[in-house]
């Protein structure tokens, strides 16, 4: 994390001064490199490396965090632009991350790694039991994740465009969008405050259920200014519950052994297809229609809540 937070820093210096269009592509690349770096699924594996099978608590913490990032950020660049400019901006952001979130990263983080405590002579209670981490709950794992990748990747490009075309005021869409962030939010904390015992099976089940719900609803009754709002609020709400499972599902499942390995297998599916998606979805809306594009992510989010009710937790 420390190195993707310089690797960061370099690319938004580079940024501001990539007047080709292959150099700026290529600059892309080195943030693109810089994001799977330090954010979401290196943390996930630094909090199983410190705390073991704990780290569910943490994990839904740091997601609290990061659900308010771009309330914070968006106004902060804003401000920032209208005060230095954008190359200005680059570089308070490129300072922040190299002088900030580097040296925190590198030299605050506990490098020790969570041991199990052996037990106590005469002890006979069972270690908790995991799953290999390959073969089938593997796969279905993985083919879970990446199925969902495709769902808010490919629906936060197009998305507010879809309501636009709908006939709704461009204000009121920009308003509708605003509530993702706070949705995603309001459905950690409950989840931080009421769900510890509830196993992440049954969280991203349920996530995927009321997101699906929310698709049937979009078909049902056409899009409207109250319909909008309200697969808004789902959706964010069950993007907030699922990036909680990304890492507390293989942590309950596969054990905290190799967790840091584990993510990062899980993380390369995920990542292609969150990476292909708002293309794919492009060439969908070019070619066909809003509905079919909705379809198309709505089938994914099946796929993915099918791959969850097969998987068996161990007993």
């Amino acid at each position: 994390m420390a190195a993707g937070s310089l690797i960061g820093a370099l690319g938004l210096v580079q940024i501001g001064y990539a007047t080709h269009p292959l150099a700026y592509l290529a600059v892309w690349m080195v943030l693109g490199v810089a994001m799977s770096a330090n954010l979401y699924d290196s943390a996930f594996a630094t909090l199983g490396r410190i705390f073991g099978s704990a780290a569910r608590r943490p994990i839904t913490a740091l997601t609290l965090a990061g659900g308010f990032a771009s309330t914070v950020s968006w106004p902060v660049t804003y401000l920032l632009l209208e005060a230095v400019g954008w190359r200005g901006t680059y570089l308070i952001y490129a300072g922040l991350l190299a002088c900030v979130a580097a040296p925190l990263h590198a030299c605050l983080l506990p490098r020790s790694r969570f041991t199990v405590p052996p037990l106590p002579p005469g002890d006979t209670r069972v270690a908790d039991k995991v799953l290999p981490p390959h073969g089938l709950p593997f796969i279905l794992v993985a083919a879970a994740f990446a199925a969902y990748a495709f769902v808010p990747s490919g629906l936060s490009a197009h998305l507010l465009a879809m309501f636009a075309r709908s006939g709704i005021d461009a204000g009121t869409v920009v308003w509708i969008g605003a509530l993702f962030g706070p949705a995603q939010v309001g459905a950690r904390l409950i989840e931080f405050s009421f769900g510890r015992n509830l196993h992440p099976l049954w969280l991203i089940r349920f996530a995927l259920s009321a997101l699906l719900c929310a698709f049937v609803m979009l078909a049902v009754l056409g899009l409207s200014v109250p319909v909008a709002a309200t697969f808004a609020l789902l959706f964010g709400g069950a993007n907030g519950l699922v990036t909680i499972t990304r890492g507390a599902v293989p942590l309950a499942l596969f054990g905290a052994a190799g967790y840091g390995r584990l993510m990062g297998r899980l993380a390369s599916p995920f990542l292609l297809v969150q990476a292909a998606a708002p293309l794919v979805m492009a060439l969908v809306l070019e070619r066909t229609s809003d509905a079919v594009a909705l379809g198309m992510a709505a089938g994914f989010a099946a796929l993915a809540l099918v791959c969850f009710v097969v998987i068996r937790r161990p007993r």
